[in-house]
C-alpha cells in the first residue's frame, strides 16, 4: 500500500474563454484523492485547458479550483506547482542539462543543495539506469526521454500529477509500456493522476474514471467497463466505436 494518498480535486462553475472561443464553459467537477482519471475529447473540446487549471497555467474566467479543499490561487504559483507534477506531451527536456540536472531542477529551484541521491532513486523509480544521469537528452531515446520527463515530474514528491497528450508522440510499443509503468506508479505511489489524451482506448486501459469532453463541457462521466457496455451517452459510443471495430477486425483477422 502507498505511503499516502494524493490530494482531492474539485472545480465549481468554471469558465475560460480565449476571445471568441468558449474552452470551457461553466465546468464542475470533483476528483476523489488517489484517482486515476483520463480526460478524453476531440481537439477543441477544452480538455487541456482544465487540467492547466489546476496548477494555474491557465487561469479561469470564471469560477474556483480547489486541492484539498484549499483554492489554488491561495499561495503563488510556483509554490503551488511543487505540489503538482507536469508530465508534457513535448517533453520538454533542457537540452543543454544533461538528464540528472533535468531531473533535478525542481529540487534546484527549492533549495535543494545535494540532489544526487534522489535522482538516482527516481531513475530507479522509472526503470532508467544510472548511468543514464550524465547522458544529454539527445541521447536518449522517445520513450527514455519521456521517463526523464515522469521523473522530474515526481521529483518533489507531489501526491498529484497531472499528463498532458503524455504518450502522443511515442510508437505503439513504447506508448503501451510507459502508459503501464505509469500507471504501476500511480499505484505505487498513491497519487491523484489526471490526463489528457486523444485514445479512448488508453484511457479505458489506464484509468478509473474516464471524462468525455465535448465543446468546453463534460458530457460523460464514466468508469471504464460502463463506457465499454454502452452506458456512457452517444458522444463517448462515437470515441469508443473506433477502437472497438479495430478490436473486431483483429479477431476477424484470427478467422
Amino acid at each position: 500500500m502507498p505511503a499516502q494518498t494524493g490530494p482531492a480535486i474539485a472545480l465549481s462553475d468554471v469558465s475560460k474563454a480565449f476571445g471568441a472561443t468558449i474552452a470551457l464553459d461553466s465546468v464542475s467537477l470533483t476528483i476523489a484523492a488517489g484517482s486515476f482519471v483520463a480526460l478524453v475529447g476531440q481537439s477543441g473540446s477544452g480538455k487541456s485547458t482544465l487540467l492547466k487549471m489546476i496548477n494555474r497555467l491557465v487561469e479561469p474566467d470564471h469560477g474556483s479550483v480547489t486541492i484539498d479543499g484549499a483554492p489554488v490561487d491561495g499561495a503563488a504559483p510556483h509554490l503551488l506547482r511543487r505540489r503538482i507534477g507536469y508530465v508534457f506531451q513535448s517533453i520538454g527536456l533542457f537540452p543543454h542539462m544533461n538528464v540528472a540536472e533535468n531531473i533535478a531542477i525542481g529540487l534546484r529551484i527549492a533549495g535543494a543543495r545535494d540532489s544526487d541521491a534522489r535522482v538516482a532513486e527516481l531513475l530507479m523509480l522509472v526503470d532508467l539506469p544510472g548511468d543514464v544521469a550524465a547522458r544529454m537528452p539527445d541521447q536518449l531515446s522517445g520513450g527514455q526521454r519521456q521517463r526523464v520527463g515522469v521523473a522530474r515530474a515526481l521529483a518533489t514528491a507531489p501526491g498529484c500529477l497531472l499528463m498532458d497528450e503524455p504518450f502522443g508522440a511515442l510508437d505503439p510499443v513504447t506508448r503501451d509500456e510507459l502508459g503501464r509503468a505509469v500507471r504501476a506508479l500511480h499505484d505505487r505511489l498513491g497519487l491523484t493522476t489526471v490526463m489528457v489524451t486523444h485514445d479512448m482506448a488508453e484511457a479505458l486501459l489506464l484509468a478509473d474514471r474516464v471524462l468525455v469532453m465535448q465543446a468546453g463541457r463534460i458530457v460523460a462521466d464514466a468508469a471504464p467497463a460502463a463506457l465499454a457496455r454502452g452506458e456512457g451517452g452517444p458522444e463517448a459510443q462515437a470515441l469508443i466505436a473506433v477502437p472497438m471495430r479495430q478490436a473486431d477486425a483483429l479477431e476477424a483477422l484470427k478467422a
